[in-house]
């Protein structure tokens, strides 16, 4: 199966429709969480990933604190501006979507969750040390986590706390040998200083992972974001991808 894995969205739905336009033809589409938060189009990121066939999908931080599941101060001050400003526009069909995501599921023999398999929704991992403890907290060969907005893989060797990172090429395809944990970046927010938006493809069969990029119309989303009055800092680290 090509399988199309994406994360972190964020409201952004002009790089959501890049994405998908650029993707092509896939058999399942495993989103990682985080559909809502910063940008201007939650309802339409949401309405739009629903109509995907094969859609498996994850909740985030951001759209469990929408759905009050999180306490608002353990976001900063924009970040929880965002949320607060989404539970005010959100629709009915929005907030049943995203009550009904999973925090951790298993697919195609593939552990998926937002954050990490020992914390689904709130760890980040982003060293080795993090890495190397959380390859104990999932059986699978594989597990995709998304959160930190950061496209990487950590894999491991046959000693468990032996384990390497690799930052794939664009268009690179990375046989899965060993065990791995992989991210595919952020669709909506990148945060590794390339504004494109950045998603994967994964083919179940061969164990192949591909991370690709996609160039979007930032700033139109910086338009939207500072018609809604959302915090300029969510607009202006769209365009270097910080």
């Amino acid at each position: 199966m090509r399988i199309l894995v994406l994360s972190d969205i964020h409201a952004n739905l002009t790089a959501l429709e890049k994405v998908l336009q650029d993707a092509g033809e896939v058999d399942a589409t495993w989103c990682l969480g985080d559909i809502v938060g910063y940008g201007p189009d939650p309802n339409e990121c949401v309405a739009l990933l629903r109509q995907r066939a094969n859609l498996t999908c994850l909740l985030g931080n951001h759209d469990a604190a929408v759905l009050d599941r999180i306490p608002l101060e353990t976001f900063n001050h924009d970040a929880r501006r965002s949320i607060e400003w989404i539970q005010r526009i959100v629709s009915p069909a929005t907030i049943q979507f995203l009550s009904t995501l999973p925090e951790k599921i298993l697919v195609e023999e593939v552990t998926l969750v937002h954050g990490s398999p020992r914390n689904p929704v709130w760890e980040y991992v982003l060293d080795l040390y993090n890495a190397a403890q959380n390859f104990n907290h999932f059986d699978t060969r594989v597990c995709m986590v998304g959160h930190t907005h950061l496209p990487i893989a950590y894999i491991a060797s046959e000693n468990p706390r032996d384990v390497r990172w690799v930052i794939p090429l664009e268009n690179e395809s990375i046989t899965i040998e060993h065990r791995a944990i992989l991210n595919p970046g952020s669709v909506g927010q990148p945060r590794d200083h390339d504004p494109r938006a950045s998603y994967a493809i994964f083919n179940s069969e061969t164990y192949t992972w591909q991370v690709q990029r996609v160039e979007y119309d930032v700033r139109s989303v910086q338009k939207r974001i500072r018609a809604a009055d959302l915090p300029a800092r969510h607009a202006l680290r769209l365009l270097e991808g910080w």
